[in-house]
């Protein structure tokens, strides 16, 4: 019998199931009436590196999180058979959205152990503090921070779910993101974590959407990106990608590999359309590109890493906004970082033309 979690069990956790049609002020009060969540509160506190500008959001009690992804052959993936899975046993906070799948279902609740998290002062604003760089080093945090679960089903993720099922689940997440920028959330951050190794501590997959008053970094720098070259990041990245680097182009999309890659297998899924720079702007030709690149670039990483010798873990950062355009990034853990690559100096083991041609040809070997 597959592991899944249960309508019956999804039932009990209900807070709401359409958040589209709930307000942000509900959906806040959702966050500070769940005590269970509030024991593990961020500090609310930005400190910003004055040399480069990286946020650092402080919170001790994420140490108490507990990993339990923990593959016990240091070669292999994290166990995907679901025993023990919270997850699958209905052992999560609250859930605030769920949309059928053509198997089970894909549904966002409240990450238990949140970067972020909803003023308690005021519960009509969970953001009231703009980003303050320019004027001092430290900043207040508020906001809130979501896990969307991609299936109900344990085995099931961007790799091997049918398009229409990775389609919806895209345009879920477009929903969250176009109802906190609704909000006073000025920053909608969508990431994956995969692996032990890089944050990911449940191996149930899912994504987290953190929203805030905090800009990241990569957005304050795709900004000042673009106030000098006069284009969005994702539009100087299409003129100046050789062809050798593209490992499949989808229309409205392309996959390449970056010339300037870090790690081996790091991997830029670009939308053309540089005036789109949000998820909730797509239209239905560029989610399912989106949703393809998404499948296309993990099937990637799960064939690469065990054949060089690698666990399984990676990370997905989305960037969106001014400056941006939309693009996503593939960064699987290749290879570990040194003291050169904190000097801002990486050394690379592996060349983007090389990968890039491994890429294509595992797209072509996988079995469809």
């Amino acid at each position: 019998m597959k592991k899944a979690l249960s309508r019956e069990l999804l039932t009990e956790l209900l807070d709401t199931e359409d958040i589209e049609s709930t307000a942000i002020e509900e959906i806040t009060r959702y966050f500070l009436k769940e005590e269970v969540i509030s024991q593990f509160a961020p500090d609310g506190i930005c400190q910003i590196d004055p040399r480069n500008g990286d946020r650092i959001i402080y919170n001790s009690a994420r140490a108490k999180r507990p990993h339990d992804n923990r593959p016990v052959d240091p070669t292999s993936a994290p166990a995907d058979d679901g025993k023990g899975c919270l997850i699958c046993q209905g052992k999560t906070t609250r859930v605030l959205d769920v949309t059928d799948l053509s198997e089970g279902f894909t549904f966002i609740n409240k990450n238990l152990f949140p970067i972020f998290f909803p003023s308690s002062k005021d519960p009509s604003a969970a953001v009231n503090e703009v980003d303050t760089l320019e004027n001092a080093s430290r900043c207040n945090v508020r906001g809130c921070d979501f896990l969307q679960w991609t299936s109900s089903q344990h085995d099931r993720d961007w790799h091997n779910m049918p398009l229409e099922d990775r389609v919806i689940v895209m345009r879920r997440l477009a929903v969250l993101e176009k109802k906190m920028l609704s909000g006073s959330s000025r920053y909608v951050s969508i990431i994956k974590n995969y692996g032990r190794l890089v944050g990911g501590s449940l191996a149930h997959g899912h994504q987290q959407i953190g929203t805030s008053n905090i800009m990241p970094n990569r957005t304050r720098q795709n900004k000042i990106f673009q106030e000098k070259r006069g284009m969005a990041f994702s539009s100087y990245m299409l003129g100046e990608s050789p062809k050798g680097l593209i490992i499949r182009d989808y229309g409205t999309a392309t996959l390449i590999t970056p010339f300037f890659m870090r790690r081996p297998y790091d991997m830029f899924l670009i939308l053309k359309d540089p005036s789109k720079s949000y998820l909730y702007m797509l239209d239905a030709d560029e989610l399912a590109d989106i949703s393809d690149g998404w499948r296309d670039a993990i099937r990637i990483m799960l064939a690469i890493m065990p054949e060089i010798g690698r666990e399984t873990a990676y990370n997905i950062t989305t960037h969106n906004g001014q400056g941006a355009g939309l693009y996503f990034e593939f960064l699987p853990y290749t290879q570990e970082m040194g003291g050169f690559e904190h000097l801002g100096l990486y050394l690379c083991q592996g060349n983007p033309e090389t990968c890039a041609a491994l890429a294509r040809q595992v797209l072509h070997d996988y079995p469809q």
